[in-house]
């Protein structure tokens, strides 16, 4: 399994969107680097649900239900689909993991343009505990 980091603007699509909609398509992503790692994307892979822009913080943990698929009039760009496990139990926000050194080399701080980026096992296992574990979505 591997472990990605995925940032949406709340007011646009965001995590109690997810959990209203059950499932959602990852779309939109218009950036080359970004689109590769979509197609890198395997079922059963897990996700950061990211607020981006007014909160900066990520507050649930998404699955990946289906590998990508193209997106868009000329095939492109690319697309996953995903549904929410669960919420974080607090949300952990850019402050506290550009303060926290295990998170020193994260990929979200390295290019924090990018809106998907992936997360090694060992700064997932951070994330978690930083959010205090996963509560009901």
């Amino acid at each position: 399994m591997a472990y990605w980091f995925l940032r949406s603007e709340p007011d646009v699509y965001g995590w109690d969107h997810l959990v209203r909609d059950g499932t959602t398509e990852w779309d939109g992503i218009r950036n080359y680097t970004a689109r590769n790692f979509l197609k890198e994307m395997a079922v059963g892979d897990r996700a950061i649900f990211y607020h981006s822009n007014t909160e900066k913080a990520a507050v649930g943990v998404m699955e990946v239900m289906r590998t990508w698929r193209p997106d868009g009039d000329k095939d492109q760009w690319a697309s996953v689909q995903v549904k929410p496990v669960a919420r974080l139990a607090r949300p952990v926000t850019l402050a506290d993991i550009k303060a926290e050194p295990r998170l020193a080399k994260i990929e979200v701080l390295r290019q924090s343009r990018l809106s998907v980026t992936p997360v090694r096992d060992d700064e997932w296992d951070v994330l978690l505990e930083m959010g205090g574990g996963m509560a009901a979505p």
